[in-house]
């Protein structure tokens, strides 16, 4: 992954899923190998999909991010949330790319 306030730029992610419910739900929360341990180690944040079916082609799609339980470690380095509201919308757009491929 990259993001310009990380601060390697580029990085690696691991993610736990929560909630696997197809075709209904998905979420995970991220983790990452820590440098210090060299264990993985979870910063506090969920991501989540919700899908309804509108119509027979048709999805609606929300996404959602909680970042309440960040602890004081990252948010030393990272300012929180770390994505604008904007973000959002890209990662919908593609997720929707994705599907429609």
């Amino acid at each position: 992954m990259y993001h310009p306030n990380h601060p390697d730029g580029n990085y690696e992610m691991a993610n736990q899923v929560l909630a696997f419910e197809p075709p209904r739900a998905i979420s995970w929360r991220p983790g990452y190998m820590s440098p210090v341990t060299g264990e993985l180690e979870f910063g506090g944040w969920v991501w989540r999909y919700d899908l309804v079916p509108v119509g027979p082609d048709e999805t609606r799609v929300t996404l959602s991010y909680d970042w309440s339980a960040v602890g004081p470690g990252p948010r030393k380095r990272i300012q929180f949330p770390p994505f604008a509201p904007g973000h959002l919308g890209n990662s919908l757009g593609h997720l929707a790319a994705m599907a429609t491929r």
